[in-house]
């Protein structure tokens, strides 16, 4: 019996030793990076209603990339990609929570306004980023 206990708790304890940290503050070189919500835009470089929404993606990906990661899938270029998420039309945008499971889809333009909302609808809460710091005149 106590030979038994024994080894359940060497097992228990290099179970632990050699599982990998997960904690969102470890900064270690290689250490998993916390995961985020996610929104993916199929669409294509070409289609025009996905040019309108290229200034939207670009922002999200510079001032919101903290929040929720987005990214753009152009599926004329990647048409396996197209058919891998089941797209009827694009632009399509699919929202995912931080486990990747998807939580909602939209066809057609979205506005930056209805996206966020979207986000909060889905009960993800995205702030608005800080201001940047306006750069100061040059001096002569």
């Amino acid at each position: 019996m106590k030979t038994r206990l024994l080894i359940t708790l060497c097992a228990a304890a290099l179970a632990f030793v050699f599982t990998p940290a997960s904690r969102a503050d470890d900064t270690r070189p290689g250490a998993p990076k916390p995961t985020l919500p996610k929104l993916v835009d199929l669409g294509a470089d070409k289609c025009i209603p996905c040019k309108q929404m290229k200034p939207i993606l670009d922002e999200f990906m510079r001032d919101y990339a903290d929040q929720f990661e987005t990214v753009f899938i152009d599926v004329w270029k990647k048409p396996d990609e197209g058919r891998a998420h089941k797209i009827r039309l694009i632009p399509t945008q699919i929202f995912y929570d931080a486990s990747g499971k998807e939580l909602a889809r939209h066809e057609g333009f979205i506005s930056k306004k209805d996206i966020l909302a979207k986000w909060a609808e889905l009960g993800i809460t995205v702030r608005e980023p800080a201001p940047k710091p306006v750069p100061a005149p040059a001096r002569e």
